[in-house]
Formats: C-alpha cells, sequence, structure tokens
C-alpha cells in the first residue's frame, strides 16, 4: 500500500508568515484611514481567508478596496518577511524520500503560496498548490481538498490533512480525510485540545513517525 497521501496547511503550519501578512494588512489599513491592529490580534484573524481577513479589518463595504491594497502590497514583503517554520525542510525531505506525495491547501491565494515556497526552496516537494479562486470557495469548504485528492490519485481515506487551526480540521473531516493539528500558528495548544483530530502533536518533527503508523 502506498503512502499516505500528505495536504498542508501553509501559514502557522510550515511557515510563519504573519509579518509579511501584518505588513501588508497594516498598508491597506492605513491607506483606508484605519490603524492597523497589534500583531497579536493580526495572528488570530488569519486563516479564513484574504476576504474575510479585510472584512474583519476594514468592515464589508471596503473589503474589496481592502484586498486591492493587500495585493498590492503583499507581493513586495511575502518572501523577505515569511520563514519556514523549525523543521519543516528536514521533514519534508524525510516524507519525500519516504515516498509520500504531498500538497499543499491553504486559504492564501495559490500564487502568493507558490512565490513564497519557491524562494524558500520547497515548492518542488509539492504535488499540487491550491488556494481559493473564483472556481473555489476558502477552507473549510472542501473542494480544493478534493480537486487535490483526485489530481494526485489518492482516496480520501489515506489522506491526512496537518494545520494549525480549527478550519484545517473542517477542512478534511468534509472530505471524510484523517487530520493532524500542530500548535504554534495562530493556536495553541490548549485552543487546540478540544478541536476534532486524529492526532494533536508537539511539532511538525514528531509528523514522520505519526504517519509511519498510519492505517
Amino acid at each position: 500500500m502506498a503512502p499516505p497521501f500528505v495536504v498542508f496547511d501553509l501559514d502557522g503550519t510550515l511557515i510563519d508568515g504573519y509579518d509579511a501578512i501584518g505588513d501588508a494588512l497594516g498598508y491597506a489599513m492605513e491607506r483606508l484611514g484605519e490603524r492597523p491592529p497589534a500583531a497579536d490580534r493580526i495572528r488570530s484573524m488569519v486563516g479564513h481567508g484574504l476576504e474575510r481577513l479585510l472584512e474583519e479589518a476594514v468592515g464589508a463595504a471596503r473589503a474589496a478596496e481592502g484586498v486591492r491594497l493587500f495585493r498590492e502590497r503583499y507581493p513586495h514583503v511575502a518572501v523577505e518577511k515569511s520563514h519556514l517554520l523549525p523543521g519543516v525542510a528536514e521533514v519534508l525531505e524525510e516524507l519525500s524520500g519516504r515516498g509520500h506525495a504531498m500538497a499543499l491547501a491553504s486559504n492564501k491565494p495559490a500564487a502568493f503560496s507558490k512565490m513564497i515556497l519557491e524562494a524558500k526552496g520547497v515548492a518542488a516537494r509539492f504535488r499540487g498548490i491550491g488556494g481559493p479562486d473564483a472556481a473555489t470557495p476558502a477552507k473549510p469548504d472542501a473542494t480544493m481538498l478534493r480537486r487535490l485528492i483526485a489530481e494526485a490519485g489518492a482516496a480520501p481515506a489515506s489522506t491526512v490533512v496537518v494545520g494549525d487551526m480549527e478550519v484545517d480540521s473542517e477542512f478534511g473531516r468534509a472530505a471524510g480525510c484523517r487530520v493532524v493539528l500542530i500548535p504554534g500558528g495562530s493556536r495553541s495548544r490548549e485552543e487546540l485540545s478540544g478541536v476534532h483530530a486524529d492526532a494533536l502533536l508537539e511539532s511538525i518533527h514528531a509528523l514522520p513517525a505519526w504517519l509511519s503508523g498510519f492505517k
């Protein structure tokens, strides 16, 4: 039997990109006459897609303009202010060596995710990079995940979604997949302890061992 197909979230799971998001969000909000929130508040707002982020930040009436301004700024800071989390490069290399097919599913637009992963030298590890677009709703809708599974020739029952938030659990469950949560992004271990998941790991370093016991 082939090793399970692994679908990773991006922000808070593979990268710390909150400084870049905060920079672009601040740029958008200041141009709309708003004061940007504190860094810890931004961290708690991230994860549900760009439109939702800006709607929360500047209100529904100005969200579309906020998104436009965010997209104007973000490409200039995304790579410089985003960093792979500890152990990510090594774990991706190990899983690739064990024969795991891997993909990325983020509520960040796919072009931004690809740009960051290429700059950090790990994009080639992923068979697919998914994100919301006109035909693909943001998580927790499972359309993105089902497409990645089909493109990989995998099955939901042999797919593991790895993330750091409740939305990742809802996303994986909606497609009939296993879910592994790892704190360290926008949620603490205590906050994730009550979320429905097959495993709550201490760090990404523990993922290969957990996957080796997948049945």
